[in-house]
């Protein structure tokens, strides 16, 4: 959150920067729902130059994690042990959303990448996708960057809807959480019940 006080923004840009870097690095952040929040406080402000502030810091951050995590598991790829990082990645990649990942880059490759950050549990799967293809980092982060841009946009204007729609920051806040959470967890849940149907 971006208090109003110009002593609390300048702990809250470097928190929201930091939140958003770990999670990326470790997907278990709700990054989304931080950017969207931040958005709201902004927005209540009435200070375009803080909206801009959580887009650039979002964006930034989530592109150094995407890079860092990257160049980790290529670390781990080329390491004959592999490596934790990598193993993290392999954990949180389906065996089906990576096939399907791995089959769409090869048609569409930086395409793939870019949109990878806006489906949700879209990006780990793709990121393992592009180690596995040997992906070169000029490659990734080329795709990357608009990736994160784009995500952080989404988020933000979410954070903005909700701010907009309610006259208490708290409220927006609430709103745009649940509904960035609602976002992350509908895929999960509803392959959980095609298979209780299938099964």
């Amino acid at each position: 959150m971006l208090p109003a006080a110009p002593t609390q923004q300048a702990f809250g840009y470097p928190s929201l920067f930091l939140l958003v870097l770990i999670g990326a690095l470790v997907p278990v952040v709700p990054t989304g729902a931080l950017v969207s929040t931040a958005a709201v406080v902004a927005f209540h402000q009435s200070a375009p130059l803080a909206l801009l502030l959580v887009f650039l810091v979002a964006s930034l951050a989530a592109f150094l994690g995407d890079v860092s995590l990257y160049w980790l598991g290529r670390r781990g790829m080329r390491s004959k042990n592999g490596s934790r990082w990598l193993e993290a990645i392999r954990a949180r990649a389906p065996e089906e959303r990576l096939a399907q990942a791995q089959e769409k880059l090869g048609e569409h490759e930086v395409a793939v990448l870019t949109l990878s950050r806006l489906v949700p549990a879209g990006r780990i799967p793709v990121m393992l996708a592009c180690l596995m293809a040997r992906m070169p980092m000029r490659t990734f982060v080329r795709g990357d960057v608009p990736a994160c841009v784009a995500w952080a946009v989404t988020y933000q204007l979410i954070g903005i809807l909700g701010g907009s729609l309610f006259r208490e920051p708290w409220e927006g806040v609430l709103a745009a959480v649940l509904l960035t959470v609602t976002i992350s967890v509908a895929p999960s849940l509803w392959r959980r019940v095609r298979r209780a149907a299938a099964g």
